[in-house]
């Protein structure tokens, strides 16, 4: 990892972490931002916790802050509306811009990025009314699995083994307002790679007794397990981690993001989303990465921070 950049707290100036938001992920956001405000604090910064519950402007206003550590997951907070409204006002942020974060945000339109770059992402089809479901079949067969385009944390997703199943899936993936599509179902093991400031952390490979990894096993279950280090070569770790990187690349992914991929029954690569506001609580994948190259929980806070201070958080 390189060095520290900023050395005095006092550098940052004032804190705003942001969490809460009103969408989906708004308990995990409540989660990691308390976790991160107390990091912060932990580490002599000035800094304030904000539950946004409402409009972002009318929370940040007359609050004179130097800069925003952004832990709003979802909707409203990792989809370029909020990083948008900073940079009106002139406050860096961690993370993406607006670009990337609207684009992440959409998994639908991130696979298509990676379709035209040649990266590998499992083969789709879009579900807009039941007169898809059989197309759908016909071009994907089964399994597959169900997604809301624009939710995280597996929101809305579901496994379809046949038709009946197919049907009722996009009828809970359609709840939730956005796009849906059928991903083709991916018979391997899956990893997630943390990558901060543009380097790979270690890959985690996931485990679960769950049908896929779902809400429950993401949050709640105590029988999901984490593999790290993932049991990969080195060279085939080394693999992985460089095409996270090249999949953050592709999308002008910035500060700090969270890789999800699968590796085929072929040995194949299947990219399946980016997070660019990932989980940060203690218990999170990015901190148990970091952890495992002996990046303490308030180190990779404080470097997240360090993010902020130039690039895609810096005012238009």
């Amino acid at each position: 990892m390189k060095p520290l950049r900023i050395k005095n707290a006092a550098d940052f100036g004032k804190v705003a972490v942001l969490l809460g938001g009103s969408a989906a992920e708004r308990e995990i956001s409540l989660n990691s931002g308390n976790a991160v405000y107390q990091a912060l604090k932990a580490q002599g910064i000035d800094a304030v916790a904000i539950d946004v519950t409402g409009s972002p402007i009318e929370a940040l206003t007359n609050l004179k802050v130097d800069r925003v550590f952004n832990v709003i997951h979802g909707r409203g907070g990792e989809d370029g509306v909020l990083q948008a409204v900073l940079q009106v006002m002139g406050l860096p942020y961690t993370g993406s811009g607006v670009m990337a974060s609207a684009l992440t945000m959409d998994k639908l339109r991130t696979k298509l990025c990676w379709q035209g770059l040649g990266l590998s992402t499992p083969l789709w089809y879009v579900l807009k009314s039941a007169a898809d479901i059989d197309p759908c079949i016909a071009k994907l067969g089964f399994p597959v699995i169900v997604k809301p385009a624009q939710e995280g944390s597996s929101i809305g997703m579901s496994k379809a083994t046949n038709r009946d199943e197919l049907v009722a899936a996009l009828q809970l993936a359609k709840q939730y307002l956005c796009d849906v599509y059928a991903e083709q179902w991916v018979q391997g093991q899956e990893y997630t790679v943390g990558v901060l400031d543009g380097e790979a952390l270690p890959a985690i490979r996931l485990e679960t007794p769950n049908t896929f990894y779902d809400f429950d096993a993401k949050y709640r279950a105590n029988t999901t397990k984490y593999h790290c280090p993932c049991g990969l070569s080195a060279e085939r770790e080394q693999q992985l981690q460089a095409l996270a990187v090249q999949a953050c690349q592709a999308l002008d992914v910035k500060g700090w993001a969270r890789v999800d991929v699968f590796i085929d029954a072929n040995g194949q690569s299947q990219l399946i989303e980016v997070n660019t506001v990932p989980g940060m609580t203690d218990h999170s994948l990015v901190p148990m990465a970091a952890k495992a190259v002996g990046i303490s929980f308030e180190e990779l806070v404080w470097r997240i921070l360090e993010t902020s201070m130039a690039g895609a958080g810096e005012p238009v």
